[in-house]
């Protein structure tokens, strides 16, 4: 066992821990407007959870057939990042004091998100072009739940009908955009190897 790779325990660690502690100040602390109606009672358990999905499944299914293998940290890292991400923005008041913040989001957190994915899954996939086309659909398949999900928890009787459509158009565009940058990512890490 490489000692380099396992001190990277802490990335991933790091990363939930700052999600979480974040999340439970917007739920606990009363009193913060920016907050309010952001569902993060919901987010406090939900982003644990889906932050933890894959290096959970990787436990279960990889280190049970192959125990030698080493924990890809630095791929479980950029899975959670997105959810840091969002959440500090959040935190910062970025959502509503900066316009582009939104749209930036949903580009770098599907690049992330998508490089991480990819990074385990197919980075042993032949041909390159089928590699990239994995995740990159992967990617706008993810991007399409996750429109759902703000649709259904935000949009749907909320005060954003007017321009849902619009928004929900070019987020999954862009998230799709950054899961084709993470697929490219992920091509050129695997060319390497």
């Amino acid at each position: 066992m490489s000692t380099g790779k396992r001190s990277l325990w802490w990335l991933p660690a790091l990363v939930l821990v700052a999600t979480i502690v974040q999340l439970a100040v917007a739920t606990f602390v009363p009193g913060i407007e920016r907050f309010e109606d952001k569902a993060f009672g919901a987010r406090l358990l939900a982003y644990p959870v889906m932050m933890l999905f894959v290096p959970a499944l990787w436990w279960l299914v990889v280190k049970r057939r192959h125990p030698e293998a080493e924990p890809p940290y630095v791929a479980f890292a950029l899975i959670m990042l997105g959810f840091l991400v969002d959440t500090t923005g959040n935190s910062f008041d970025l959502y509503d004091r900066v316009g582009w913040w939104d749209d930036m989001n949903h580009f770098v957190n599907w690049f992330f998100l998508l490089s991480g994915v990819g990074l385990i899954i197919a980075l042993e996939l032949r041909p390159r072009w089928a590699q990239v086309l994995l995740v990159t659909g992967l990617g706008c398949l993810l991007a399409l739940g996750w429109e759902i999900g703000e649709w259904y928890t935000f949009i749907r009787h909320g005060t954003e009908l007017d321009t849902a459509y619009e928004d929900t158009l070019g987020d999954m565009t862009l998230g799709s955009c950054g899961a084709f940058l993470g697929a490219l990512l992920v091509a050129r890490v695997a060319s390497r190897r």
